[in-house]
């Protein structure tokens, strides 16, 4: 009985650990210029690539906003619900190739995301070149 429960034991450690190590999850958005929460987006796997979804949003005023400048299919539709992060595929250490919209502008960027860290997400925003873009951490829940 005892070998039973340490090995459950064992194997809880292990899931949680690789989960750690993952960038699936929820993750709560920080913004890079006022530092304040904005909301939680849920990280996940689909198809082999990273999509990313707001869940809640965290600035009660905002509750109830719409992508009025998001252009397409996202115009005017609920920002809670969007998949915002689209298309990842895992690089190394690394997750690129896809994009990111930011829905307070509309503007859609390439994107670049990392671990830094076990709960903290690095998010580089970019057009054209790395290089000319921003950072934000997204710290994990």
């Amino acid at each position: 009985m005892k070998n039973w429960i340490l090995t459950m034991g064992l194997l809880f450690l292990v899931i949680g650990n690789v989960q750690s190590q993952s960038v699936i999850g929820k993750w709560k958005t920080i913004d890079d210029e006022t530092g304040e929460a904005k909301s939680i987006v849920e990280v996940y796997e689909q198809s082999g690539k990273i999509y990313g979804k707001i869940i809640r949003i965290l600035r009660k005023e905002h509750v109830n906003d719409v992508c009025s400048l998001c252009p397409g299919a996202n115009k005017n539709k609920p920002i809670l619900g969007m998949v915002i992060i689209n298309g990842l595929k895992k690089d190394g250490d690394e997750y690129k190739g896809g994009t990111i919209l930011d829905p307070t502008t509309g503007k859609t960027y390439k994107c670049n995301i990392t671990l830094d860290g076990v709960d903290k997400l690095k998010l580089r925003g970019f057009i054209g070149i790395s290089l000319l873009g921003r950072t934000q951490y997204w710290s994990r829940i």
